[in-house]
């Protein structure tokens, strides 16, 4: 049994998804029934590694979830996503929770800073944190 590693340049196949998608829940069946994964040998964990990669990089080429199309929404994502409470993002952006909850409200335009921080820190294109400032 041989995985493929793969990077984001290449296409992943749907035949190929589907047999890395069948190998890793065979291996993740047999890790929960022995009790976890160190029950796996070292040959089977990195087996688990590959297979669990080559899935992760078809669903990111195949099922893109559309981008939000409002600030608040990104901004709601990205607590889902990472989750964080709002005082939380707050710190992830370098800014206070009563700016952030006035941003997320309507109430206060965002910072030039803000949005260089949400880029930075949370990987939002710049392109469209200016589109949508």
């Amino acid at each position: 049994m041989t995985v493929k590693q793969y990077d984001m340049s290449k296409t992943i196949t749907k035949a190929e998804f589907k047999k890395a998608e069948a190998e890793m829940e065979k291996l993740l069946a047999k890790a929960t029934a022995k009790g976890g994964f160190d029950a796996l040998t070292p040959k089977e964990s990195k087996l688990l590694d590959g297979y669990t990669e080559t899935v992760r990089i078809y669903e990111e080429q195949n099922y893109v979830l559309p981008m939000p199309e409002s600030l608040q929404g990104i901004l709601q994502l990205k607590m889902y996503e990472k989750q964080l409470k709002q005082k939380d993002l707050a710190k992830v952006l370098n800014t206070t929770s009563t700016q952030l909850s006035e941003i997320m409200h309507n109430k206060r335009k965002p910072t030039l800073a803000f949005l260089k921080s949400l880029n930075q820190n949370l990987g939002v294109d710049g392109n469209l944190l200016l589109k949508l400032a």
